[in-house]
């Protein structure tokens, strides 16, 4: 994987299509967890807990597990449920296994021409398990990629690793599979080109760690009002900017943390107050990359010599 440093100042005027200013993309992380593994040592949960302690990998951790599952069976509807009251799409991210376990949710999805984007095969499994292991990073992600295919009905354009633990490998995996944005790279409120080891080019689609409901309410204890400020912010600030070029907004977020009944009026609060401006783009990732690809030369040039440092 390779990119140029752009700094923020070299770059031209980001504009996006028909006159839009800043692009939002709401992310639903459609997310399973295994109970348990045969291995006793413990495994990395891919988000924090709502009990503390560590339990060995082949123990059943009942209070977490069963407050997670509340997402797939309660929380995901009640943001649905916003979702179609405001008439505005979510860009949903999805572990293969919701599809083989909790189909209802990815039909759902599926049903409202809902953008889903792959998100590994299972939540508790992270690519950096396979950091030394090229061939077996491309097994799970094409087996991923596969059970895509069956429950979406097309092939994937972009991929979401768990936890964002992508390898120096993923993104060249990614475009030998065909795919053509990742959004694993955290360091950026515009797309840019990343370079891979065959040539193809690849769109960075920046995902968020900090406007995302884990930090927001389980790291920071933000209330409703307190979520609903930090979305606030973050948007005023990118919408200010995005007069001189356009920037890209996205938010964080997972069924059984904003899903919860005390929580969820901070996204429908947001949504309410975004839907306010003028030039707003309630986007989807799949759309960013695509234009971006056929747009790119304006905004960044690709000309030997445009980068000031490499990654």
């Amino acid at each position: 994987m390779h990119y140029d440093f752009v700094p923020m100042p070299h770059r031209k005027p980001l504009r996006w299509p028909d006159g839009k200013r800043l692009a939002i993309i709401l992310t639903t992380n459609f997310e399973y967890w295994d109970r348990a593994r045969e291995d006793p040592k413990p495994f990395y949960p891919g988000g924090p807990g709502i009990v503390g302690g560590e339990l060995a990998g082949n123990v059943y951790d009942n209070p977490n597990w069963t407050w997670r599952e509340y997402g797939q069976r309660v929380g995901v509807w009640r943001m649905f449920d916003v979702f179609d009251a405001e008439g505005v799409p979510s860009s949903c991210t999805m572990n293969a296994k919701m599809a083989l376990e909790r189909k209802a949710v990815v039909d759902a999805a599926v049903q409202k021409g809902w953008e889903l984007v792959p998100h590994n095969y299972v939540q508790t499994d992270l690519l950096t398990d396979f950091a030394h292991d090229k061939e077996k990073e491309r097994e799970v992600i094409r087996r991923t990629l596969d059970i895509y295919r069956e429950a979406v009905g097309k092939p994937a354009k972009g991929w979401l690793s768990s936890s964002l633990r992508s390898t120096m490998n993923t993104v060249d995996i990614l475009a030998d599979e065909g795919l053509i944005f990742t959004t694993d790279l955290l360091n950026d409120d515009q797309p840019y080109l990343v370079r891979t080891a065959s040539g193809k080019k690849m769109v960075s689609v920046p995902y968020t760690s900090e406007v995302n409901d884990f930090t927001i309410f389980m790291r920071q204890g933000q209330t409703a009002d307190g979520g609903f400020a930090v979305f606030k912010e973050q948007f005023d600030w990118l919408y200010a900017e995005s007069e001189v070029s356009g920037r890209h907004m996205n938010l964080g977020l997972h069924p059984h943390v904003i899903g919860q009944p005390f929580r969820i009026r901070a996204l429908r609060d947001f949504i309410r107050y975004a839907k306010r401006f003028e030039g707003v783009w309630f986007a989807t990732r799949e759309e960013i990359a695509e234009w971006y690809l056929e747009n790119h030369e304006s905004h960044i040039p690709t000309a030997d010599g445009a980068g000031e440092g490499a990654a």
